[in-house]
């Protein structure tokens, strides 16, 4: 079969705290997608690594669901009446909250968009449409924006487009600790009160703004203060069985802030140094409530997306 292209996507941490559905970080944590022509059999899909035994094997893959949404949305073809052949070869865990389902949704709207014009797929006007349908299909995009321009993005949908800004950062690493527990996003919504109180957005606001400011200038101290959160993490951290103590093992390990990784379940640990020894705390936390749990030490991806030769 003809190979038409790969693309990598990194893994994402949305929220940070504060950020609610506003502000992620891209990780360097890839999931790399191969595209080939197909044999008239419709879509088939093959998956290496994460989720390798539970994913979909045909069009039901979302990286190929995607793609023939947006393929039928422009072409006089039905989904069905497409072919192609999918690799996926994935570093970024399913449901962990690093933005898995960002990943597969980019992948799908590049070859897309590689089919639909093969000459300009790689210009910035078909970055800001990759964006805009992104957001569309995730409903937010503090998760597929840093994945699609990497760095810490700032990220609000307005007026039927997506405002999107990628704020410079030094280099830095942090701990990503995912617990074995299914956490599904639509529980993680559920779980959230319809209504806040005026003192509640205002504490996310002003906290929201020195988050970036804290991680603009590496300045971990202020990171300690500022990353809290009134909006997600009341009432999503107590219901992941051993996150509450995940994130006190990890302070008193020496990390500076600690927050849920988008919705959960993993966190995300910001620190200077002693990550190993962070990510073994959290992990033994997460084993104290009956979980089994794995840790990654990753530095922020300044790149997003990348088109591979």
């Amino acid at each position: 079969m003809k190979r038409l292209l790969t693309v990598r996507v990194p893994a994402t941490s949305a929220n940070l705290g504060p950020g609610f559905d506003c502000m992620g970080l891209a990780l360097n944590l890839w999931n790399t997608f191969e595209l080939y022509e197909g044999d008239g059999r419709g879509f088939t899909v093959v998956s290496h690594g994460e989720g390798a035994d539970i994913l979909p094997t045909d069009a039901g893959h979302l990286v190929a669901r995607t793609m023939a949404d947006e393929l039928a949305m422009h072409l006089p073809i039905k989904p069905r009446d497409l072919s192609y052949h999918i690799v996926c070869h994935n570093q970024v865990p399913c449901g962990s909250g690093l933005g898995s389902s960002s990943t597969a949704v980019l992948a799908g709207l590049a070859f897309a968009q590689a089919i639909l014009d093969p000459d300009g797929y790689l210009s910035p006007a078909a970055q800001a449409r990759i964006l805009m349908r992104a957001f569309e299909i995730e409903g937010h995009g503090d998760n597929v924006a840093p994945a699609l321009l990497g760095g810490l993005v700032l990220v609000v949908g307005r007026d039927n487009e997506v405002l999107a800004r990628q704020v410079p950062l030094p280099p830095f690493k942090v701990v990503v600790c995912v617990p074995d527990f299914y956490f599904m996003t639509s529980h993680a919504r559920a779980v959230l009160p319809s209504h806040y109180a005026r003192a509640d957005a205002v504490f996310n606001i002003g906290r929201a703004m020195l988050v970036v400011e804290a991680l603009r200038n590496g300045d971990f101290g202020l990171l300690s203060r500022a990353l809290e959160d009134r909006i997600h993490e009341p009432y999503r951290l107590p219901a992941i069985p051993g996150a509450l103590e995940a994130k006190r093992q990890a302070l008193a390990a020496g990390a500076a802030a600690v927050g849920l990784s988008g919705a959960g379940p993993g966190l995300i640990a910001f620190a200077e140094h002693d990550h190993e020894a962070i990510g073994e705390v959290m992990q033994v936390a997460f084993g104290g409530a009956g979980l089994r749990a794995r840790y990654w030490v990753l530095e922020v991806s300044e790149t997003g997306l990348q088109v591979l030769p």
